[in-house]
């Protein structure tokens, strides 16, 4: 079935029963971009993925596995080495958190590492999903300082996930033409709201970040009431129907995800 809704950020592999959820999403017409968090689960996350056309897996290294320990140097040459023949790109990035404030160094060599490798073996209609906590400013810099931003038909697609920066920050990707994944926990906030409202419609994607724990029972269900209840949120937000914002939204899915 033809996705009618399309989650730009989830995690199957948090998930209690990522194959059942993976079924369900076919069934019901949901698409999703399954970022990874340790590249080591790739390979079987893409095997996955390749059984449904309505699920993209993205390789990815959480800043948050760099950080604890989970993941070292044998992790970020993993990272690096599939990421170079890979379009689909995430969840990877910067926190600079007070939890992991230790881990900065760690995270930006990491971080800079991927995108150098990017450039060295460029491909059309790679996309990068990027976790930027207090970090949105660094992650701007290090995609700048490697010419990630400059537009030509190699330029990956940049997806901030859950934007929480500073509003200049957001004004900063805005004009690069990052796109914007947003959900139910963003639209939590004021501050979230607000930037929802600001983000252009055209850049615009939805997203669950579900689970919120691991090892989480999840549904499609779920996932879909989340999709649905945020693109209502935006649109009272934007002063405009919710059934505009999900056309809208699906019309850049495909775009961005190169769906059919």
């Amino acid at each position: 079935m033809e996705p009618r809704l399309f989650d730009a950020h989830c995690h199957l592999d948090l998930m209690t029963y990522p194959n059942a959820v993976a079924d369900e999403t076919a069934a019901k017409g949901l698409g999703i971009f399954d970022c990874g968090v340790d590249p080591r689960d790739f390979t079987a996350a893409k095997k996955r993925g390749s059984r449904y056309p309505n699920i993209i897996a993205g390789v990815g290294l959480h800043p948050w596995w760099l950080a604890d320990g989970r993941c070292g140097p044998a992790e970020v040459d993993l990272l690096c080495e599939v990421a170079a023949q890979e379009r689909y790109i995430g969840e990877v990035g910067l926190d600079f958190s007070a939890r992991f404030a230790e881990s900065e160094p760690l995270q930006i060599q990491a971080f800079d590492r991927l995108c150098d490798t990017l450039v060295q073996r460029s491909l059309a209609g790679r996309v990068i999903s990027i976790h930027a906590v207090r970090s949105a400013g660094t992650v701007l810099d290090i995609l700048e300082s490697h010419g990630l931003l400059i537009p030509n038909p190699d330029s990956p697609v940049i997806i901030f996930h859950w934007f929480s920066g500073t509003s200049d920050e957001l004004a900063r990707a805005r004009n690069a033409g990052c796109y914007f994944s947003v959900n139910e926990r963003m639209l939590a906030t004021k501050r979230g709201r607000e930037y929802a409202r600001q983000i252009p419609l055209d850049h615009l994607l939805l997203e669950t970040d579900a689970p919120t724990e691991p090892n989480t029972e999840t549904s499609t269900q779920s996932l879909i009431r989340s999709l649905a209840w945020t693109s209502e949120r935006i649109a009272s937000l934007k002063n405009c129907d919710a059934k505009h914002i999900e056309s809208e939204v699906l019309a850049n899915s495909r775009s961005v995800f190169g769906l059919r």
